[in-house]
């Protein structure tokens, strides 16, 4: 009977522990890598379709991006050009929640920037991007686009980096809702 109570008592501890769904802050920058030659097709371009099923953000949940000072530093190298810059709120879980995100003028459901982020907290988030570049001819239709497809487990509350050849993604994704660490004292008690 002990056995039993000792094997109950250590799967509890060793079981991962279920992620109930919490706020967290998701912020992206969208980079060209310049130095990697860009793949244009005018073959295969974003589809129609591109968000579906993603949730648009609401433009209460959009926030101040805080990674300004890499975006500086990115502009500032000829390495990079950085083409999308977001920052929001949303809640996330154990259950993927895909987003919609765009930038530029929309033309019949299109924008020069389109994609979706697909993430699932766990241990670590799982991060599925899918983003198109896209150039827009005078009436609307797109003509050529350039295609970012990556998945990774990105730790939470560090900026990671999704490199996809002449396009990356850099993603810091972190919670609003666990405390802050405790700041290291001046002084080590003996």
């Amino acid at each position: 009977m002990r056995l039993f109570r000792s094997l109950t008592l250590l799967l509890a501890l060793v079981a991962p522990t279920a992620f109930a769904d919490s706020l967290y802050q998701v912020e992206m920058i969208l980079v060209r890598q310049n130095a990697v030659p860009a793949i244009v097709s005018d073959k295969i371009v974003a589809p129609e379709d591109w968000a579906a099923g993603a949730q648009r953000i609401p433009a209460q949940d959009e926030r101040t991006p805080s990674l300004g000072g890499e975006v500086e530093k990115l502009t500032a190298s000829n390495d990079y050009t950085v083409l999308l810059h977001k920052a929001w709120q949303q809640n996330l879980g154990e259950e993927p929640s895909k987003v919609a995100v765009s930038d530029g003028q929309e033309q019949f459901g299109q924008f020069p920037i389109e994609g979706t982020l697909n993430l699932k907290l766990g241990r670590f988030t799982d991060v599925d991007a899918e983003f198109w570049v896209n150039q827009i001819d005078s009436n609307g239709l797109v003509t050529a686009s350039e295609r970012m497809s990556q998945s990774s487990h990105t730790k939470n509350g560090q900026l990671n980096f999704l490199d996809n050849g002449h396009l990356g993604l850099l993603i810091k994704i972190t919670s609003l809702t666990a405390p802050a660490p405790a700041p290291i004292p001046d002084e080590i008690p003996d």
